[in-house]
C-alpha cells in the first residue's frame, strides 16, 4: 500500500483549513513565505510610532543598586525577586515589570536594547536609572540581557549568577514558556490590533530573547533547542570574568535560603524558600492574564474592525447603486 503525505493545508471537510490546523497552516506558511524583517529597517520605527504609549516617567534613583541577579531565564528568577523583596529588597525588578507596569517601560527597554546590540554603544547608568531608579535589585530578563552593562553601571552592586542544575529541565521548561509564547498565533495576531500587546511582543519576541538565544530570525525553538547549552556556559564564563569573586555568587535554585542569605549578610528568615513562576503553575497564570488584558481585548478591536468596513463597503455599494 502506498502512504501519501497530507499536507498541512488539506481538511476532511473542506478545502480551507479548519480552525485547529490554524496554528500549523500558519506556521507552514511562514517557512513558505519568510517575513523576516531586519530591526535596522525604519518600518519598526514607524510602527513605534503608531503604536506609541504614553510617555513613560523617568525614575530618579534615591537608593544604590544593591543586587543584580543574572541567571538567564527559566533559572528561578520569579523565585528569587520573592526572595528578595522578603530580605527588604524593594522594589526588586523583575521581567514582568517590563510588561506590566503601568505606564508601560517597555519601549525604553527597546530603546536600550537597540543601543546595546545596533548603535556600538553601551547604556549607562544613567540609562538604567530612567527605569529602575526606584529599584534596588534586578533580576531575570533585564538583568540577563544586559548582565555585562549593569556590572559596570553598578560596579558596587553585589551579582549573583542564579542557575539549575538540571540543565535538561531548564531547557525544557524554556520550551513550555518562552518557545510556547513566541509561537503562539493569538499573541502574534493581537500584537498587531492592540498597541500594549504589540509592545510586549516587540520588546520580547523581537528584541530581548531573541538577541539573548541568538535568534536572528526570530525563531525562538531553533535558538533554544540549538543554542541554549552554548548560550548558558557562555553568558556564566562572562560573568566569572567581569565579577571579582568576594562580590559573585554563584546560586542554584535548589541552595534556597542559607547561600543566599549568607552572602546578602541577612538573617534567614522563618518561612519556606519561594517557588514562584514554575512552567504549570505562575507562568500559566501569567499567561491566562497576558490572554485576559491582551488577546481578548484585541479580538474585541478586530471585530470593530471588521463590522466597521463592513458598514464601509454597504454605504459605498449603496452609493453606487444610487
Amino acid at each position: 500500500m502506498t502512504h501519501t503525505k497530507k499536507s498541512p493545508f488539506a481538511s476532511s471537510l473542506s478545502p480551507f483549513p479548519s480552525i485547529q490546523s490554524l496554528p500549523t497552516t500558519l506556521s507552514s506558511l511562514t517557512r513558505l513565505f519568510p517575513l523576516q524583517i531586519p530591526l535596522t529597517n525604519p518600518l519598526w520605527t514607524l510602527l513605534e510610532n503608531f503604536y506609541s504609549l504614553p510617555p513613560y516617567p523617568p525614575k530618579q534613583r534615591t537608593q544604590p543598586m544593591q543586587v543584580l541577579c543574572v541567571g538567564l531565564p527559566r533559572s528561578g528568577t520569579e523565585s528569587l525577586q520573592q526572595a528578595l523583596l522578603a530580605l527588604g529588597y524593594d522594589h526588586t525588578y523583575h521581567g514582568w515589570d517590563i510588561v506590566y507596569d503601568s505606564p508601560s517601560p517597555a519601549p525604553g527597554w527597546v530603546a536600550l536594547a537597540r543601543k546595546k546590540w545596533f548603535s556600538g554603544t553601551s547604556p549607562t547608568a544613567k540609562d538604567f536609572d530612567a527605569l529602575l531608579g526606584h529599584s534596588v535589585a534586578v533580576t531575570d530578563a533585564a538583568a540577563s540581557c544586559f548582565a555585562a552593562e549593569m556590572i559596570a553601571a553598578y560596579p558596587n552592586a553585589k551579582v549573583i549568577l542564579n542557575m539549575r542544575r538540571d540543565t535538561e529541565g531548564w531547557k525544557r521548561s524554556l520550551k513550555k514558556t518562552l518557545v510556547h509564547a513566541n509561537q503562539s498565533w493569538g499573541f502574534w495576531v493581537a500584537s498587531w490590533l492592540d498597541r500594549e500587546c504589540f509592545w510586549a511582543w516587540h520588546v520580547y519576541e523581537r528584541f530581548l530573547w531573541p538577541m539573548l538565544f541568538r535568534a536572528a530570525d526570530g525563531d525562538m525553538k531553533t535558538a533554544v533547542e540549538g543554542n541554549a547549552e552554548w548560550v548558558l556556559r557562555e553568558h556564566c564564563a562572562m560573568i566569572r570574568g567581569l565579577v571579582p569573586k568576594e562580590r559573585l555568587l554563584e546560586w542554584y535554585i535548589e541552595d534556597g535560603w542559607e547561600p543566599l542569605c549568607k552572602f546578602l549578610g541577612k538573617p534567614v528568615p522563618d518561612m519556606e524558600f519561594p517557588h514562584a513562576n514554575a512552567a504549570t503553575g505562575g507562568w500559566k497564570t501569567r499567561e491566562e492574564q497576558c490572554n485576559k488584558r491582551w488577546v481578548e481585548s484585541a479580538f474585541v478591536n478586530l471585530i470593530l474592525i471588521c463590522m466597521g468596513l463592513f458598514l464601509f463597503s454597504v454605504m459605498i455599494i449603496k452609493g453606487y447603486l444610487l
